[in-house]
């Protein structure tokens, strides 16, 4: 029987990278096989379920990387005169070009059948004819290299070569170059499905009247937008109130069909917090004190459905804590169900514009922006209650636990773009 005047230790603190191996190991076992056929067009940001194989040359004839000259390189010599044989625009295919003439060409156009060197046009001085029916005649001015200015057959991209592997997380010139061989649709993997809600009866969406002890609920806005840019389907359900069987209700709700349910707020031990006893009661659940600042609790779980389980993840209640807890959890819990790399993004060394005398014993991500001279500016105020902080930074900070950092230091800096987009 527990001695109630010698409580037990509180559990140690879970470092993050232990937290992610954790959860990503999890999540990459569960990681998502369906896939379908969509128009290449609209599959930015979607996980190329196959690879793409190119069934042509890029570019697919020799062709000219600048406007000017088609010729041959044996043709020229000091203050050689060439007459003009033809004109080849892109999207036109030359004859044979004619020894010792010049065929004009511009930017794209397929070489002539026997020139082998094209001078661009600020390096030819056309001459005068003396009567309509004489070709137009160039002089070379400037020195030509051989073979110059001619992108080669194939140079880009080899017939039968894989330009995109399968796994590969399509961005916008991943499009570009699905496109430049021909892709007219990609089979991609299906878009996460996560559900979201929120428990509180203190919340309040916005446009409706705000009583006293109520809330905008800006956690709802900030998470459903962070899963919307990492490309999922959202399934909003919305403010569940605040009693068991409500949650519990949601949460069977939640779990059909999705892979995936998200929460704020609500796992802690108040007797309105239902949502921890609820997760028990229709699955399992873990609570995580995470060594980190903001963000440190966090559930994490599954719940049950007839078929499987959804995974489920309780962030924090406070928006800048949800938001950094979002970004270093479950981003990378998505990119696993995704077969993608889920490690945080390699941080690049800045350095500081500011002091920072008094660190946690967390490790802590401190909301700054770069400013003109390259440095980092710290936001003032560093709660977790401040979403205007959010707003104003560009990236977070990563400190190690009890570093103090002095103006000029060199600190990890992760770009919140690197972070939401990874």
């Amino acid at each position: 029987m527990a001695d109630p005047t010698n409580p037990s230790p509180k559990p140690p603190l879970m470092p993050l990278d232990e937290a992610l191996a954790r959860l990503t190991e999890v999540a990459s076992a569960r990681r998502i096989a369906e896939s379908q056929d969509v128009p290449t067009a609209q599959a930015l940001g979607r996980v190329l379920a196959a690879p793409v194989v190119s069934s042509l040359d890029v570019p697919p004839a020799d062709n000219s990387s600048m406007d000017g000259y088609a010729l041959r390189f044996a043709d020229l010599a000091p203050e050689v005169i060439l007459p003009v044989s033809q004109r080849i625009a892109a999207g036109a295919v030359g004859t044979v070009l004619e020894p010792a003439t010049a065929a004009r060409i511009f930017t794209g156009a397929p070489i002539p059948p026997g020139a082998d060197t094209v001078v661009m046009q600020e390096q030819c001085e056309p001459l005068a004819v003396d009567a309509p029916e004489e070709r137009a005649r160039i002089r070379v001015t400037g020195p030509v290299e051989p073979g110059q200015w001619i992108r080669r057959r194939g140079e880009d991209v080899e017939r039968g070569s894989t330009v995109l592997k399968a796994g590969t997380r399509l961005t916008p010139q991943a499009l570009g170059l699905a496109a430049s061989v021909g892709a007219a649709t990609l089979q991609v993997l299906r878009r996460p499905r996560v559900a979201l809600f929120s428990t509180g009866d203190e919340l309040v969406m916005p446009g409706d009247p705000l009583p006293p002890g109520a809330i905008y609920n800006s956690n709802r806005f900030t998470l459903r937008a962070l899963l919307e840019a990492a490309g999922c389907e959202v399934d909003d359900i919305g403010i569940v109130p605040d009693n068991l069987e409500a949650t519990r209700q949601a949460l069977r709700r939640a779990a059909q069909g999705n892979d995936l349910i998200i929460t704020s707020g609500g796992v802690s031990v108040g007797e309105e917090d239902h949502l921890k006893p609820a997760v028990q009661a229709e699955g399992r659940l873990d609570l995580w004190q995470m060594a980190i600042k903001p963000g440190k609790p966090l559930a994490f779980g599954a719940v049950h459905r007839e078929k499987g389980e959804a995974l489920f993840i309780g962030l924090p209640g406070n928006p800048v804590s949800s938001f950094v807890t979002f970004l270093l959890a479950v981003a990378p819990v998505l990119r696993a169900l995704q077969g993608l790399p889920a490690p945080l993004p390699r941080a690049l060394p800045l350095p500081a514009g500011f002091d920072w005398p008094k660190p946690d014993k967390r490790r802590e991500f401190l909301r700054v922006r770069l400013n003109e001279q390259g440095a980092l500016e710290l936001f003032a105020n560093q709660s977790s209650g401040v979403l205007t902080s959010a707003v104003w930074a560009d990236g977070l900070v990563d400190n190690p636990p009890g570093q103090t950092i002095a103006k000029g230091d060199t600190v990890r800096f992760l770009p919140l773009t690197w972070l939401v987009g990874a």
